[in-house]
Parts: C-alpha cells; structure tokens; sequence
C-alpha cells in the first residue's frame, strides 16, 4: 500500500505538472508565431554588382543564375541584347543590364553571371550582372522611393550596412527593353 501512494503522488504530480507544460508550449508557439509574421514584413532580393555598385533583384523573380557561357549573336538587335542563350533546350534572350542602366560597359570578368528571370508574361530573360553577391533581407520599412528620376528602372533604394542597394524595377528593365 505504501508503494501505491508514491505512485499516486507520482501521477497526481505528473497531472499537476501537465497544465505548466500545455502552457509552456502554447506560449513558445505563439512566440514562434510573431517571429513569423516579423519574417513576414521583411523581402529578399538578390543584390549583384554593377560598375561597382551594388544592385537588387527580387528575389521571387530569379529562376537561376548561370556562369557566363558563349552567347549566340542575333543580328539587327539593338546592342543592350547581347544574344542568346540555350539552357536545357529554353532559348533565352540575354540583356546587358549595365547598358539597360546607362551604365559604362565593361569587359567580362571571372565573376560575371547571368540572372535568369521569369518575366510577369511567362517569358524568361536573363540579365547579365558584374558579380552576384548575396541575397539581402530587408524589412519593407527600409525601403524608400528613388529620387533618380531619369533613370526608370531603378525605382526604390535601400540601405543595406554603410552602403545604399538600388532597387532595379525589372518590369521597366524588361518591358522597355524586350519590347524595342
């Protein structure tokens, strides 16, 4: 009989313990919860460089980035489309991004990539960028409009460290630029 009663009290202090636990967890979850809606609020994008400076892309927007590979010419294009490349039987089209953005045009380098990109009408485009840097999380918050009005394609800024990222509208960049 006295070995019954310790096992009760050990029961009973498992119940009285079990409401705490149910607490504990119910707590740790909706602490989980707010640490998700934060995540929420904050955006990726992609930032690369380009004549030195750094530049962001959405990220939802990339599909893939590819090492430079030899591009097909196609003849009578305007000299922002370099050519064309082939990945996996997919002909893609590949801009100068630097020439998009009235930047100087440079020589090919060991970390020049191509971003590749789903256009909002289904196509796929690929940008060609200096180097690829990092995927940059930014809450919404740091995001403020460009004051670069002639240039249309870089359409916000963000401050990312001690340096400001430009924010590049990729449906200017692409409209303006597949459409010519």
């Amino acid at each position: 009989m006295s070995e019954a009663t310790p096992s009760t009290n050990g029961l009973a202090a498992d119940h009285e313990r079990e409401p705490e636990n149910w607490e504990a967890l119910a707590r740790r979850a909706a602490r989980r919860s707010g640490e998700e809606a934060d995540q929420q609020e904050l955006v990726e994008f992609l930032t690369c460089d380009l004549a030195g400076a750094p530049y962001a892309l959405p990220v939802d927007r990339v599909r893939e980035i590819v090492r430079m590979r030899p591009l097909t010419s196609v003849p009578r294009t305007p000299d922002w489309l370099l050519g064309v490349i082939t990945l996996r039987g997919e002909v893609v089209q590949v801009l100068d991004l630097r020439m998009c953005l009235g930047l100087p045009v440079s020589d090919l380098g060991r970390r020049t990539r191509i971003v590749v990109l789903h256009a909002e009408d289904g196509e796929v485009s690929g940008l060609l960028v200096d180097g690829v840097r990092s995927v940059l999380r930014t809450d919404e918050s740091a995001i403020c409009a460009s004051s670069l009005t002639d240039v249309g394609a870089v359409s916000e800024m963000c401050r990312n460290g001690d340096e400001f990222v430009s924010i590049v509208d990729l449906d200017h960049v692409l409209e303006s630029h597949t459409d010519a």
